[in-house]
């Protein structure tokens, strides 16, 4: 049997739900082989899986596949519905479960469908451990599940969303309120919706409230961290003092800040990371992002004898960096935060609340404090493709070549498959805006062409 990864990406299975990969099928025979795979330690204890979700329609169908397969192959079951992926991490950690599992599909149309897993420290999956997983899904596992009187139990744990409302609440800094500040929250329609804005509300601050009447057909629909206009409108309307834009599943967040300007992932790092090396609490002086992140931020970093390590694309990527450094910053130019003090994953809720302290305490508006550097100009553009691999062909590979001499030394391209889309990813970047309009038109012009 071959060992190679056929169902995950960069962040877990996903797909178009009820077709492949993300069939009933599918995660029946995910949920026995990861079931089987947590319980190989055989010590006569009942071990137990916690399964979250966000609130697409297709959750209920993903999650009753799920649970029929942990429970058949022996494990109980705590189900605890709609709830932020951070949460997950979090309540598996809390629980002592064997491991966690999140039913979403993060910042995808609501089509779309996904299945993270975290281990029972709240990490998500090596490839190792992944590769693990679909090798037994491709073998017969019959003879490995549970007798009939050791099939697992299902139950609902009803206080999970108060749990990881206290849990954020703790990360803001002991003796600060959000009294006077007004607050407008975009939950995306996702797992959010519940948790949120209370948690804001219960540390003192005046809450708008967007994005948190889901039905199961408008998560991330024109709302959330991939789509922050109407957000931005409401900052401007209510004269917030700052926007959080939520995506669906929670783990990625972007700000607004009081003019309605957009404040991305690698300003909130710089933030973050300067305001901790100032506190004596940046561990090695040294935070990690991925390759994606603008080289302003780097230039900006360097100014403040602070280190900046790349990952690829993926905040599992980052995390693992960050582990085997021992960094507790981390994140992505998309809007995961990873601050390991709080969370094992990214954690959009307990980010804002960590910007939020800055304001706090600085007592200055979200403008002043949220613009670290001035970031490179940067574009991005997303190209859809069937089966055919437009970035191995030689037109597409001397056209990157050529711009790349273009570019020399004041800028770079990066070229990508999405992990969870079947999308190619383009991005330029340069000192001069022109000829990073002019090279991306013309790369996306030969992809278009060879795919």
């Amino acid at each position: 049997m071959k060992n190679y990864r056929l169902l995950f990406g960069t962040d877990g299975i996903r797909g178009t739900a009820n077709s492949d990969p993300m069939t009933v099928n599918i995660a029946q025979k995910l949920g026995q082989a990861a079931g089987l795979m947590f319980m190989a330690d055989k010590d006569h204890r009942r071990h137990q899986v916690l399964v979250g979700k966000d609130t697409r329609l297709s959750g209920y169908m993903i999650e009753s596949a799920l649970v029929s397969g942990f429970l058949s192959a022996g494990m109980d079951v705590i189900l605890v519905g709609p709830m932020p992926t951070p949460a997950i991490a979090m309540l598996t950690r809390s629980l002592r479960a064997d491991l966690g599992v999140m039913i979403s599909a993060s910042h995808n149309p609501f089509q779309d469908n996904g299945i993270k897993i975290f281990n029972r420290d709240g990490f998500k999956l090596s490839d190792v451990q992944e590769i693990e997983i679909e090798t037994m899904m491709r073998s017969d596992l019959s003879d490995q599940l549970a007798s009939f009187e050791h099939i697992g139990r299902a139950l609902r744990l009803d206080d999970a969303a108060g749990r990881y409302i206290e849990h954020a609440k703790a990360s803001f800094p002991r003796g600060y309120r959000l009294d006077g500040l007004k607050i407008v929250i975009d939950c995306a329609n996702g797992s959010a919706y519940h948790v949120a804005p209370k948690a804001l509300w219960e540390l003192g601050a005046e809450v708008i409230i967007l994005g948190c009447t889901p039905n199961g057909l408008n998560i991330n629909k024109n709302c959330g961290s991939t789509h922050p206009e109407s957000l931005i409108q409401a900052v401007l309307e209510n004269k917030a003092d700052l926007g959080i834009a939520l995506d669906g599943d929670a783990d990625r967040m972007l700000l607004v800040d009081e003019e309605g300007k957009l404040i991305d992932g690698d300003q909130i790092l710089a933030l973050i990371a300067s305001f901790l090396s100032r506190k004596k609490r940046l561990q090695n002086h040294t935070i990690v992002a991925t390759v994606m992140s603008n080289i302003g931020l780097d230039q900006f970093l360097q100014d403040n004898d602070i280190q900046l390590i790349r990952t690829c694309v993926g905040d599992r990527y980052v995390v693992e960096r960050m582990r085997e450094l021992g960094c507790n910053v981390g994140g992505e130019q998309s809007g995961h935060m990873i601050l390991s003090e709080f969370s094992t994953t990214g954690d959009g809720l307990i980010a804002a609340l960590q910007v939020l302290a800055v304001i706090v305490e600085q007592g200055k508006k979200a403008s002043d404090v949220c613009r670290m550097f001035e970031p490179f100009p940067q574009k991005l553009c997303n190209i859809r493709y069937r089966n055919k691999d437009p970035l191995q062909t030689d037109a597409v590979k001397q056209a990157v070549k050529l711009s790349e001499i273009k570019l020399g030394k004041e800028g770079r391209i990066l070229l990508r498959k999405s992990g969870t889309e079947p999308l190619i990813r383009i991005m330029v970047e340069a000192k001069d805006n022109q000829i990073v309009e002019d090279i991306l038109k013309d790369l996306k012009q030969v992809i278009e062409k060879n795919i």
